[in-house]
């Protein structure tokens, strides 16, 4: 059944669980069309077709919604890179393709977010970052409804009071907005609030969901997830990345590979060596199981997430995804079938493969 008329985000929550793919950064450098260490998404303007294929995919897996990649598309980073013309028409490019293959979804339109996330530069203790954070929000939210975006994702905060700036930026567009949170390894926000705490005055404040993205894989975001759950009466969220983060290491920036064999050019994993840790598509769908089992209601993942994992976890929340026709079946396999023409010699000798 074709929907005429999309529903809102609120609309999609208050029915059912909301999926959300996102991170495109890892992907796009997995790809080769974005440098790992500036992170900049100049691909947005440098290969536009090469971005709409990657919202496809995603949207195709499962998500509901087109984030449109501008994480890091803020004024600090591209006056890093040099290239501070760039902003407001990479900033626009990225929403505008996004809208562009929304539309494509054949039963009822995608939603699409604009995105804004951690500048770097906030420091609680210097008036200019904030004056200087606000400033950068208010340009890229301006841009955002002029746009005509859905909703703004605003993520991966790890200052409580720069996710209240961000706020307070979406609100004064009318905007509805989605707030998440990226925990660093001691455990606390920057500032010393919990993570539970900060959610919860966020909530109260207006954001139609909080919760957490990126930096913790499930093992280690879920147990914070089920603290927001406890004490936030709105919506939440939990987009993990699919490392097998651990409690001794509870963040993907320190995570060892005893496996290595060779001499790593960075001091640890991150970013370019993650490889080997990743979680399977199955304990990523046992997540989404029991994160949807204790009241997450936008879940997604985060950094290092291909399609495939998406729509693994698609369909643990029991939603059959564009491209679940493509899913895992192993019914015709030479070795692992269970096709009644299938050769015995073959089947029987499975476990020597």
């Amino acid at each position: 059944m074709v929907v005429e008329k999309k529903r809102s985000l609120e609309q999609r929550l208050k029915e059912g669980t909301v999926i959300v793919g996102e991170g495109y950064l890892f992907e796009m450098e997995r790809r080769g069309y974005l440098q790992a260490g500036s992170f900049v998404p100049e691909v947005a303007l440098e290969h536009p077709d090469v971005l709409k294929q990657i919202y496809r995919d995603y949207m195709n897996a499962g998500s509901d919604v087109i984030l449109a990649f501008t994480y890091n598309a803020h004024r600090e980073k591209m006056r890093i890179i040099g290239k501070e013309d760039l902003l407001e028409p990479l900033n626009r490019s990225a929403i505008r393709l996004a809208k562009e293959v929304a539309k494509e979804h054949p039963i009822e339109e995608a939603l699409v977010a604009g995105n804004i996330s951690n500048t770097n530069i906030f420091d609680p203790q210097d008036p200019d970052s904030i004056a200087k954070v606000r400033s950068m929000f208010a340009e890229m939210v301006k841009w955002c409804k002029e746009e005509g975006v859905d909703f703004i994702h605003a993520e991966t905060f790890y200052y409580h009071e720069e996710a209240l700036i961000a706020l307070e930026e979406i609100q004064k567009q009318d905007l509805p907005a989605v707030v998440t949170f990226g925990l660093m390894g001691e455990n606390i926000l920057r500032e010393g609030y919990t993570v539970e705490e900060s959610c919860k005055i966020l909530s109260e404040k207006g954001a139609l969901v909080v919760g957490m993205n990126c930096f913790r894989g499930p093992d280690t975001m879920q147990p914070y997830l089920k603290r927001i759950r406890e004490v936030v009466e709105g919506f939440i969220g939990g987009l993990p990345i699919p490392y097998r983060t651990t409690e001794e290491h509870p963040t993907f920036f320190n995570l060892p590979d005893g496996g290595c064999s060779c001499s790593l050019p960075t001091e640890t994993t991150f970013p370019t060596s993650l490889d080997p840790l990743y979680h399977n598509r199955y304990e990523l769908a046992d997540w989404a199981k029991e994160a949807q089992n204790i009241g997450v209601n936008y879940i997604g993942l985060c950094c290092g997430a291909s399609p495939a994992m998406l729509r693994a976890v698609a369909e643990a929340a029991g939603i059959k995804t564009i491209n679940s026709k493509y899913s895992p079946d192993m019914e015709k396999h030479f070795l692992f079938g269970k096709d009644k023409t299938l050769k015995n010699h073959n089947l029987n000798y499975r476990t020597r493969a």
